[in-house]
């Protein structure tokens, strides 16, 4: 499932709340998608969507916070826990492990939706900022392997008779390449070609060369 549309995904393992969320999202414009254990969900292809995932506490082959744990190392949407089974120590664990909100059954209509709404716009940041970055790989990757040299030693702020010097060409050719450089990243500015190079994670690299030698 392919689609910009957002997808709420309900794990519960009591069929009448499964039904009774899901009128409640479809009155509200919202699809989705309910299982009725940990395992189903795991199993299922996921949407590609923005989406929330109301979760249950007491599973029938898992406890939801357990399952919540399974997720914290890879990419998964937003959680909301709604729940029969809530205590304090519960709360404070999901949301302490990122959950958006902790609720308890019967929760208000207005309060669910909230906090649902909520998981999902964040979920569209998440993405949004994933589909930027990938977008930066990629105009990375379209850099020569001389301009990759070029970017990290420009962005540590030497002057271009330094970084001429640390690879061994003319300052003129440097220009070239530097040019090239901002004008494949796409940056605007100097700062924006830095603000690139630390969302790529890519290391600072300074002179070899005392800074005074070049001046």
């Amino acid at each position: 499932m392919s689609t910009g549309e957002p997808v709420v995904l309900i794990v519960d393992d009591d069929a009448a709340i499964r039904d009774s969320l899901r009128e409640l999202l479809e009155a509200h414009g919202l699809r989705s998608l309910a299982f009725g254990s940990g395992g189903e969900y795991v199993a299922a292809q996921k949407p590609d969507a923005p989406t929330c995932l109301i979760l249950d506490l007491e599973l029938p082959d898992i406890n939801g916070l357990e399952l919540q744990g399974q997720f914290a190392a890879g990419d998964h949407p937003p959680i909301v826990f709604l729940t029969g089974h809530g205590d304090i120590p519960s709360s404070v664990k999901a949301i302490k492990h990122g959950a958006v909100d902790f609720l308890t059954k019967p929760a208000r209509g207005e309060d669910l939706m909230a906090a649902i709404e909520a998981a999902i716009a964040q979920d569209r940041g998440t993405r949004s900022g994933r589909a930027e970055l990938e977008a930066l790989r990629q105009r990375h990757l379209a850099l020569t392997p001389r301009e990759r040299e070029v970017l990290p030693l420009v962005v540590a702020g030497l002057l271009n008779k330094q970084v001429a010097a640390e690879l061994g060409i003319s300052e003129t050719t440097l220009e070239v390449h530097r040019r090239n450089v901002m004008r494949k990243m796409m940056a605007a500015s100097f700062a924006d070609l830095v603000r690139m190079a630390q969302r790529l994670g890519i290391p600072i690299t300074h002179s070899r060369r005392p800074r005074g030698e070049y001046d």
